[in-house]
């Protein structure tokens, strides 16, 4: 297991395509998945605001299925960080405050100006969008991400997707680097 350490946003977490995709790379041993409670409570919270046909109980067997498959992944503690760290948005201070905490390398998520480098560089943190965080999985060892792209399709029963069909579905996901890294490896995943 890689001792690099990276946090999910809940943004990363609200699609469950991507969420599910990156639970799978969290199992891959290139680095350590991490979020917090009060992450999971912000993106199960959008997910139901804006689906009402999915219930409240079912997010939480998500949120029991992320937590008792990736190890160590709950950050706690973070709270008394919060009013010492200055963001364009308030809202997100949890979110860096958690990830110096655990001593992250990368928060991933879609809001990459929420997180100005000014104020992550001084903790070696950076903020990378899902698709610039899966290509550099992929330099790390595309080996490990095909498998866990592979493992991911192979759980998609409802519905089920074809390759192609998977990597149609991650472009709209705004994975287009990670799709053109992928698609040359289509028949083994």
């Amino acid at each position: 297991m890689s001792n690099f350490v990276a946090v999910y946003d809940a943004c990363v977490l609200y699609p469950a395509l991507l969420r599910d995709l990156l639970m799978h790379l969290g199992l891959s041993g290139l680095f350590r998945a991490r979020w917090t409670q009060r992450i999971h409570e912000e993106w199960m919270r959008n997910v139901l605001a804006n689906r009402p046909d999915i219930t409240r109980e079912k997010l939480e067997r998500v949120r029991h299925l992320m937590d008792s498959h990736i190890e160590d992944c709950l950050v706690t503690g973070y709270e008394a960080l919060e009013a010492t760290i200055d963001l364009p948005d308030p809202g997100d201070r949890h979110v860096l405050a958690a990830a110096i905490l655990c001593r992250a390398g990368t928060i991933v998520t879609f809001n990459t100006k929420h997180f100005p480098e000014a104020a992550l560089a001084p903790h070696g943190i950076s903020a990378q969008h899902p698709d610039q965080f899966i290509e550099h999985a992929i330099g790390l060892d595309a080996a490990a991400v095909i498998q866990s792209v592979h493992d991911h399709r192979a759980s998609l029963h409802r519905p089920a997707m074809s390759a192609n069909e998977l990597l149609d579905a991650y472009l709209s996901q705004s994975l287009a680097t990670t799709v053109a890294l992928l698609r040359p490896h289509s028949e083994s995943l």
